[in-house]
């Protein structure tokens, strides 16, 4: 009987250590896929930051486009102006 026991806990010992090797592997699975998550996470927000200071850029640019378009259509008009005086004073 004693022989037989051992066998049994003997058995149950592989089993335990079998266990706990497949539970330290989804263990070290799970910390991979954090640690995979978290860099994802990271390189999102560098990636948001980086869009989110050319959408400034583009904006400032566009705003400068606009007031140069205003001043040119000042300039045109202006000038419009002057063509047509001087037609009517000849």
């Amino acid at each position: 009987e004693v022989a037989e026991f051992q066998k049994i806990v003997g058995s149950l010992i592989e089993l335990v250590d079998q266990l706990a090797k497949a539970a330290e592997s989804e263990k070290m699975k799970a910390i991979g896929a954090r640690n995979l998550l978290k860099s994802i996470a990271k390189q999102r927000e560098a990636q948001e930051q980086q869009l989110r200071a050319l959408i400034a850029e583009k904006k400032m640019q566009l705003e400068r486009y606009r007031i140069e378009y205003e001043t040119l259509r000042k300039i045109e008009a202006d000038q419009n102006e002057f063509i047509d005086q001087f037609i009517f004073q000849k």
